[in-house]
């Protein structure tokens, strides 16, 4: 059995609930798990894999023991979700810095754009079990 992704994401941000709602809605082989990065779970793991001086605009993917930060673990993401979605990883042959300073521009202004709440969601009971911390 393979252990299961984590993707840890900006819990108050609305773009980073829409997104993390996609990704449960269309993982049909239940492979990820999900925390908030201001979560006790998600400090943890920063801590485990000594990511330093993170904000919240960054998406992490945690995968087979490694970390992946940004626009790699979004388009990672879109590859474990199968049809049609895969064919979003093909974005990788574009170079990081390009790919990455987009994914800053948009996080940079993900609050005006699509606001943010006060506090972080918390799960149905139906997904309790997707969430970490």
């Amino acid at each position: 059995m393979n252990p299961k992704s984590i993707i840890l994401f900006d819990g108050i941000c609305n773009l980073c609930n829409g997104a993390i709602n996609f990704v449960i809605a269309h993982d049909s082989n239940n492979h990820f798990q999900f925390a908030s990065l201001q979560s006790e779970f998600g400090k943890a793991l920063l801590l485990k894999y000594k990511i330093k001086n993170t904000s919240l605009d960054t998406f992490l993917l945690v995968e087979n023991d490694q970390i992946f930060i940004k626009s790699t673990a979004a388009l990672r993401v879109c590859k474990s979700l199968g049809f049609p979605f895969y064919f979003a990883f093909s974005f990788i042959a574009i170079p990081l810095f390009f790919r990455d300073s987009i994914y800053n521009w948009v996080a940079k202004n993900r609050y005006q754009w699509f606001g943010k709440s006060a506090t972080c969601s918390i799960p149905t009971p139906e997904l309790i079990d997707k969430f970490l911390g």
